[in-house]
């Protein structure tokens, strides 16, 4: 079956667990509501596209093209990231839960992480440079060899970060934060006045 090309269209409620999405190339398109949980991604190409209320949890991405994307209110558990097609590779999470996915050997700067939950995220050798966590719940996330230089964790909880083997110039916290960048010096920090 030959690759499609699909622009401008709007997929609502549809459950490709059931029909698999076709592959091909989809640009400027909306996908509400959709189920894409476990389903195969592999060498599908999105540009400019919008997933809102979507599940795409477990779901194989394989040299999958995310270039502009926009997820919002979508839960998004255990993705591998780390296998899309690096070129182009962008995109922004707004209310999502990203819980146990891995963004390992990704360059994603400048990404814009709101309001999700992070939970056990590996963003090992990740390249996170301006990037901004506003409101994230980070529990248990790695960051191993990664660069978060100018990226902005101030409104972000619950983060653990080893200044030494991760490259934080420039980066910004809040003054509570900063325990999660001495956790790994096991020492007791008082904030009575």
């Amino acid at each position: 079956m030959n690759p499609i090309y699909k622009e401008n269209e709007r997929f609502e409620r549809i459950d490709f667990k059931l029909n698999a999405l076709q592959k091909g190339e989809y640009e400027s398109c909306v996908f509400v509501n959709c189920d894409f949980s476990n389903s195969n991604l592999t060498d599908i190409v999105f540009s400019e596209c919008e997933f809102t209320g979507c599940n795409l949890s477990l779901a194989k991405l394989s040299n999958t093209a995310l270039r502009d994307i926009k997820f919002s209110d979508c839960k998004m558990l255990g993705l591998q990231f780390g296998y899309c097609n690096k070129f182009g590779l962008s995109f922004r999470f707004e209310n999502c839960s990203l819980n146990h996915s891995s963004f390992y050997q990704t360059s994603i700067k400048k990404t814009v992480f709101k309001n999700s939950k992070l939970q056990e995220v590996d963003f090992s050798d990740c390249d996170l440079t301006s990037s901004l966590f506003d409101n994230c719940d980070l529990a248990g996330a790695t960051f191993m060899n990664t660069n978060i230089e100018k990226t902005d964790f101030r409104t972000s909880i619950n983060y653990t970060i080893n200044p030494e083997i991760n490259r934080i110039k420039k980066a910004k916290f809040s003054l509570q934060g900063v325990i999660g960048l001495l956790a790994k010096y096991d020492i007791e920090i008082d904030t009575i006045n």
